[in-house]
């Protein structure tokens, strides 16, 4: 693990950078989600609805649990 330079940024650097980033971006989504989703009405697609999330919601959870 070198350092990067003064004013500069090594592929290292930038790859934490772009990680930190979509970290954000998520967690800004969810949130607009988490505001959004309990005011529409998904009618007779409301079981499907949520069968798909929570699939969705357990992929996640053993995407980011896996090993390192």
């Amino acid at each position: 693990m070198t350092e990067s330079k003064k004013l500069e940024l090594n592929k290292e650097d930038i790859t934490k950078v772009a990680k930190g980033l979509g970290l954000a971006v998520a967690g800004a989504g969810v949130t607009y989600l988490l505001e959004v989703i309990p005011n529409i009405n998904f009618g007779e697609w409301t079981p499907l609805v949520v069968a798909v999330n929570s699939v969705l919601a357990n992929f996640v959870r053993k995407w980011l649990s896996g090993k390192k």
